[in-house]
């Protein structure tokens, strides 16, 4: 959103990230500064980057949780955010009742609170009172939320700004609840815009007071658009679209998504959207969309629904969510199916349809230059110097797609295909062959492959194939293998293999000890890199899931 640049492109889509920006690449406030408008954050950045200091300096005037438009010099511009946790994930489904009520519920006078028998049990849960009081505590957030966002409104008010100011009010992502945020559906991509002008500035509004617009918007297309409208220069790095204002861009037709690692669970998933029709691919078809994840697991939602999985009772559509493999393709009509629930990836009446939306994601991956094929530990070794911006730019277009059209092959299901990965001289294309074989039946050609694997010279595709080995039932020696990595040089590598013996569940007791030394270690690291944390996350619940089992 700060930069009008994909993060993809950037190679900071994952949480949390530690590659740096390019200079050159700049938070877009940062223009408005230089052009004397004051800019004021208040105050969530998370902008998932190695220089995020320096970048917040160059960024606001103002960052923190006093910053308001109120502190600029008397009678200057300004261009101020507001970010208001009140419907975060942790109030909505995280914190614990009583917190929550101290936080929210108890804020709300009692005619303002949702009742759970009058929730709305959207398709994709199953209907139980646990469902239905997260749901009612979702909606109570939402009402605090509203009330504080018409406080902001009255004091422009209050300060006689409200005529010569445009409000956009917006929320980051989805509902911060199980099957929202973090996945790729409308229930976690979807957010509401709703932009407020003043009549002084009316002639820039898209449509009448009141009125809606189908127009598509993707978040890369604010940082264009603001600029658009101050008549400002907008960078040719920008990858946005401007929407209003004078350097408006025609329409997207298309907007695309990204799923790749949160927090400690592994994933590559990417989306595509026209006005009706999403299609979604799955890379890792091996995981399901409820993985574990130690954060959002603290929800007794989650728990809820994690228990009705393992005892086989989640039914119909609410079984989708937990289940694996998935399917390479969904495909839905978000008109007639607005919660996506019914795949139509096989339905004839689309194949025309799915290869076209297919084809123009593959074109947009090839020239955004997705970097999210290539996993961590492969890119720090390609950089050198570099950011993953430079590297995109320099070198690796070919390299790129060639990665990523081995990602597609690995969720195509056809084995021979997958097989000859393995056979690459790049470690990103031999990682995707390893990947591949997670959702194919294992002749025993294919359990060679794999056996190879595990003396690869890439310890990512080393962790891959023990994984997939010892899931299958050869554990011992690849347990081991899977030890060992433990105690690899960076902190990347041993999340890797962190999170492959804790989704080994009970085939990983024989290795308890070292599971118990690096959580300890990561401990004593949190402060050294944001991954320690996630290596402690995924280590807990390995032991948590052995402990249960004595």
């Amino acid at each position: 959103m700060i930069t009008g640049c994909y993060a993809t492109s950037l190679g900071t889509q994952r949480l949390r990230s530690t590659f740096a920006l390019p200079g050159r690449i700049k938070g877009f406030p940062e223009f408005l500064r230089n052009a004397g408008w004051f800019t004021s954050n208040n105050v969530k950045t998370d902008y998932n980057i190695a220089n995020e200091a320096e970048f917040i300096t160059a960024t606001w005037d103002r960052n923190s949780a006093q910053a308001h438009w109120r502190q600029r010099e008397g009678g200057q511009p300004f261009f101020s955010v507001f970010n208001l946790m009140t419907t975060h994930q942790s109030r909505a489904n995280v914190w614990s009742w009583e917190e929550f009520e101290k936080e929210i519920g108890g804020r709300l006078r009692p005619e303002l609170r949702h009742d759970p028998a009058n929730a709305p049990v959207w398709p994709f849960y199953p209907d139980t009172p646990t469902v239905r009081r997260t749901i009612a505590r979702y909606y109570d957030c939402i009402t605090l939320m509203d009330q504080q966002v018409g406080a902001l409104l009255r004091q422009l008010d209050e300060d006689g700004l409200a005529d010569d100011t445009i409000v956009f009010f917006y929320s980051d992502h989805g509902m911060g609840m199980p099957r929202g945020k973090r996945l790729l559906h409308d229930s976690g991509l979807h957010v509401p815009l709703m932009i407020r002008f003043p009549e002084k500035w009316s002639h820039l509004a898209p449509a009448k007071a009141g009125e809606t617009t189908d127009r598509l918007v993707s978040f890369v297309d604010f940082a264009p658009t603001v600029l658009s409208l101050l008549e400002l220069e907008i960078p040719d790095y920008m990858q946005g679209l401007a929407f209003l204002g004078p350097r408006q861009r025609p329409a997207r037709q298309f907007v695309y998504g990204a799923r790749d690692r949160v927090d400690e669970a592994f994933d590559v998933a990417r989306s595509i959207r026209d006005g009706r029709y999403l299609l979604i691919r799955n890379y890792q078809r091996h995981l399901p969309w409820m993985q574990p994840e130690r954060y959002s697991d603290n929800a007794e939602m989650r728990r809820e629904l994690k228990q009705l999985a393992a005892a086989k009772q989640l039914n119909g559509d609410a079984a989708v969510y937990a289940a694996a493999p998935r399917p390479a393709i969904e495909f839905y009509d978000t008109q007639n199916d607005p919660h996506q629930v019914h795949n139509l990836a096989d339905d004839p009446a689309h194949a025309q349809r799915i290869r076209r939306m297919s084809n123009a994601l593959a074109r947009w991956q090839r020239e955004s230059i997705d970097l999210g094929f290539f996993t961590e530990p492969d890119l720090l070794a390609r950089l050198g110097s570099r950011t993953p911006w430079e590297f995109g730019e320099q070198d690796v277009e070919q390299l790129s797609d060639r990665v990523q059209r081995a990602g597609a092959t690995a969720a195509g299901g056809n084995a021979a295909a997958v097989m000859r990965l393995l056979e690459d001289g790049d470690p990103a294309v031999r990682y995707w062959g390893v990947i591949g074989l997670r959702t194919s039946a294992l002749d025993e050609s294919a359990k060679n492959a794999l056996r190879r694997a595990v003396g690869d010279d890439s310890a990512v595709v080393r962790i891959e194939a023990a994984a997939a080995l010892a899931y299958i039932g050869e554990t011992e020696k690849n347990l081991s293998l899977l030890a060992r990595e433990l105690r690899a040089p960076t902190v990347e590598v041993r999340l890797h293999a962190m999170r492959a013996i804790e989704l080994l569940g009970l085939k990983a007791a024989p290795v308890r000890d070292e599971i118990a030394r690096i959580q300890a270690e990561a401990i004593r690291r949190l402060d050294e890199h944001p991954c320690w944390l996630f290596v402690q996350f995924s280590a807990e619940a390995a032991l948590e899931n052995l402990a249960s089992a004595r």
